[in-house]
């Protein structure tokens, strides 16, 4: 029987996500880490290792500088990241983990390998192996430059489809 069709494709991502967070702050909170928000989770997963601007924070996560800068905050007084003078201009302030940071960075990573794991375990390994494949792959754009159009790709047939 197909898969039913009832939430867009944007949905079922935010779901798996969600899903995701909510595994792992479960059990970064088991583990007796400081609690933080799904927002400070986003914001140490693209914090680059010798630091990053909050405005480049802002912009990888898809929110507001003010939004990266209360969350930044936080976690500079949860003891997880530090701010210091950006080596290549003095005007910029790069944010990054603490010892204690990296010590939790490196927990969260090892909590979201073992979710991995359960996800195989309940959907398959090939299922978690095809999403991750997809999920790596370059998508593009979603704009066609020439049109200002979504591009629309048709479904390649699967081996039940064809012929």
């Amino acid at each position: 029987m197909p898969p039913t069709r009832r939430h867009g494709f944007p949905h079922l991502l935010s779901d798996a996500r969600r899903w995701f967070e909510e595994g792992l702050l479960a059990a970064l909170e088991e583990a007796g880490v400081v609690p933080v928000s799904p927002t400070q989770v986003q914001l140490f997963a693209v914090l680059d290792e010798d630091g990053t601007t909050v405005s480049e924070l802002a912009r990888r996560m898809s929110v507001t500088r003010q939004t990266a800068h209360q969350a930044v905050h936080g976690l500079i007084a949860a003891g997880l990241l530090e701010q210091l003078p950006d080596p290549e201009s003095a005007r910029r302030r790069l944010v990054r983990r603490t010892v204690e940071g990296k010590r939790t960075h490196r927990q969260a990573e090892d909590v979201l390998t073992r979710l991995e794991g359960v996800l195989a375990d309940r959907i398959g390994a090939e299922a978690v192996a095809a999403m991750r494949a997809s999920l790596e792959l370059d998508w593009g754009s979603p704009l066609r430059a020439e049109a200002g159009q979504p591009e629309a790709r048709q479904p390649e047939a699967g081996p039940s489809e064809a012929g």
